[in-house]
């Protein structure tokens, strides 16, 4: 007979303790290869989700667009992480008020909607440099989306602190994070680095442990497939409306023979570029193309279920055999509007859903109220030139040639160059820019006077006369940097030498402006113009201010007679207006940053030029499609 074992009963609290930590660790979400299926805890699953960008959204919105995605019938939802967003400099991070990323995870937690997460580091969605830092030019020679060794120490960085964050929230840790993606549609970029894919899976892996989902999305071509896929990475595709679904996804076949069919970005409408028709997909079409792929047993996720807007300097822009910048509003013909309203797609695509699962109960949540407050007038506050104090306080940089907004470090916005005439002009002569010189709009002005401007894949040259030591000025606008395509390195501003009547022009000042800390500062900074002060083209900023009926509710702001610029309400950035260009005539104004008490502010960049009567007309409903230019080019086909 062996010793006796004395068997010490465990603390009911530690029992309970480690029955909640086996119930975790029961949580599983996993391929079943065999049956062509995911497995949640278990049993097969499929999920049916929606695209939503919190940066694109007032976080005061978060809850309303989400609880309207749920009650669509959704069970997920998919999120990019822009690292530009959360890193605005190196090793300065961001995640508070609408960066609060945890706080979005959070209402997705109370909502029931699982998530599907894409951290990138390179997410593209039209999203400036497709979610990569500016900062990472100011080593111009850095090949992006590789193995350079600097460009893999600052994703390790930035990994190291997101990527932490988020294993807590990981399905199998108790979280809603079903699966992440690595990267983004790298098959469609040029470098075709396979050591790079498996330097992010190595560094997801040992970050977020060994058990998360990770998978990869491209374009459904086997040439996308090829270089955008790795082992160990599950391999999805991305493709719009069509009649034969069953074809759309044999390319992934080929690279998962067996496994879920699975669309990650399945396209129910589109963006928009400046100077083209606004996208438009038809709700009948989007609904088909969603109900064939749910009979095949796929799991989808529709791009976009909520657009937004890209405030601020956000949006990016795309390079097909020319620069194509992309709108202020991202409204994308998406199911839920600009806005977060319902539309006819969103029911279409609701009843479909309800064909292959129980829909929530209870109605739709409905619209958000709209408002008209009608034309407020705008006065001339300043030229840009008068203001250089308060918006370079720091002072010029000078240079012998000119520098580009990353050499000196400045992400957005406006740079100014100012020089001086070598000599007397008395006949016109060409001030011009090599092909793609200005990078991307340079508003020019000689002793103060508008002149016109250069732009990048358009003038490129404007003939000056004029006293030997004028001061010549360009303000250049950095228009987004491209987020999709070859050329990822998108560098801003006067990125190659001017000459002036085939002599190089030298001796630059340079004024990198910060017009988003002026103007949240409080306008105006110094004494308004005097009555009667000359109006001229040009860069100026005006003001104006306006009262809400005592409650503050959305609105649409329209620019009659306005050419092109920028517009803060309350010291927010609501992004670019270019009602010249098209389509989109109108920004969006959330009601959450308007007061319903006191005065709303206003504060206007134009750039080229004012109407006589400087006025902005606030409407109920936007204006996307009213482009001026004479010959519209019809929206590109999803990639």
């Amino acid at each position: 007979m062996g010793p006796r074992v004395r068997v010490q009963l465990l603390p009911p609290l530690l029992l309970l303790l480690l029955r909640l930590e086996a119930c975790a660790g029961a949580r599983s979400f996993q391929v079943d290869y065999a049956n062509n299926c995911f497995r949640k805890d278990g049993a097969p699953f499929r999920y049916i989700a929606g695209s939503i960008h919190y940066a694109r959204v007032p976080r005061p919105a978060w809850r309303d667009r989400l609880r309207k995605m749920h009650m669509s019938g959704l069970n997920a939802v998919q999120v990019y992480v822009p690292w530009n967003y959360h890193e605005p400099l190196p090793g300065l991070y961001d995640f508070a008020g609408d960066r609060d990323l945890g706080s979005f995870l959070d209402l997705t937690v109370e909502l029931g909607l699982l998530v599907i997460l894409r951290p990138g580091p390179y997410i593209c969605a039209e999203w400036d440099m497709g979610g990569l830092p500016a900062w990472l030019l100011w080593k111009p020679d850095i090949v992006l989306r590789s193995s350079d060794p600097d460009y893999l120490q600052a994703v390790d960085s930035w990994l190291g602190v997101l990527l932490p964050r988020l294993r807590p929230r990981l399905y199998q840790n108790g979280g809603n994070i079903i699966s992440i993606q690595v990267e983004n549609e790298y098959g469609s970029f040029s470098a075709c680095d396979y050591d790079y894919l498996r330097h992010l899976l190595a560094t997801f892996r040992a970050l977020l442990g060994p058990d998360v989902l990770l998978f990869t999305t491209d374009g459904n071509s086997p040439a996308e497939l090829r270089c955008g896929t790795l082992q160990g990475l599950y391999a999805t595709v991305d493709f719009g409306p069509g009649p034969n679904m069953t074809a759309a996804f044999a390319p992934q076949r080929q690279y998962e023979p067996q496994g879920p069919l699975v669309n990650s970005e399945y396209y129910t409408g589109w963006l928009d570029y400046w100077g083209e028709a606004h996208a438009s997909t038809r709700p009948a079409q989007v609904a088909q193309g969603l109900q064939d792929m749910l009979q095949l047993g796929a799991s989808v996720n529709m791009y976009m279920f909520q657009g937004g807007t890209n405030f601020g300097y956000w949006s990016g822009a795309d390079y097909k055999g020319r620069y194509k910048p992309v709108t202020t509003s991202y409204d994308y013909d998406a199911p839920l509007s600009e806005a977060g309203d319902p539309t006819e797609k969103l029911f279409a695509i609701r009843t479909v859903i309800g064909k292959f699962q129980a829909l929530p109960a209870g109605p739709m949540p409905p619209a958000t109220p709209k408002f008209a407050y009608g034309a407020v007038p705008l006065r001339k506050l300043a030229e840009v030139l008068e203001l250089l104090d308060v918006l370079c306080p720091a002072g010029p940089i000078r240079s012998r040639f000119p520098l580009t907004f990353e050499a000196v470090k400045q992400a957005h916005g406006f740079v100014l160059y100012r020089t001086r005439l070598p000599r007397d002009l008395w006949a016109p002569a060409p001030l011009s820019s090599p092909p793609s010189g200005v990078c991307d709009r340079a508003y020019v002005l000689l002793e103060g006077e508008y002149q016109g401007r250069l732009e990048r894949d358009g003038q490129t040259t404007l003939n000056l006369t004029g006293r030997a030591g004028a001061s010549l000025d360009l303000l250049v606008e950095n228009m987004g940097r491209i987020n999709f395509g070859t050329n990822a390195s998108d560098f801003k501003g006067l990125v190659r030498n001017l000459t002036l009547d085939s002599a190089l022009l030298s001796d630059w000042l340079i004024y990198p402006l910060d017009v988003d800390t002026a103007v949240a500062r409080g306008w105006p900074p110094r004494s308004p113009p005097a009555e009667g002060s000359r109006a001229r083209p040009g860069p100026a900023l005006y003001t104006g201010s306006f009262q809400t009926p005592g409650i503050a509710w959305d609105t649409f702001v329209k620019f009659p007679g306005w050419s092109k610029g920028q517009l803060w309400i309350n010291g927010f950035n609501l992004g670019r207006y270019w009602p010249a260009r098209g389509p989109q005539q109108t920004l969006f104004v959330p009601g959450s940053l308007l007061s319903p008490s006191a005065p709303n502010n206003i504060t206007l960049l134009e750039l080229e030029g004012a109407p006589p009567r400087p006025m902005l007309l606030f409407l109920d409903r936007p204006l996307l499609n009213q482009t001026v230019s004479p010959h519209p080019r019809a929206p590109l086909p999803p990639p």
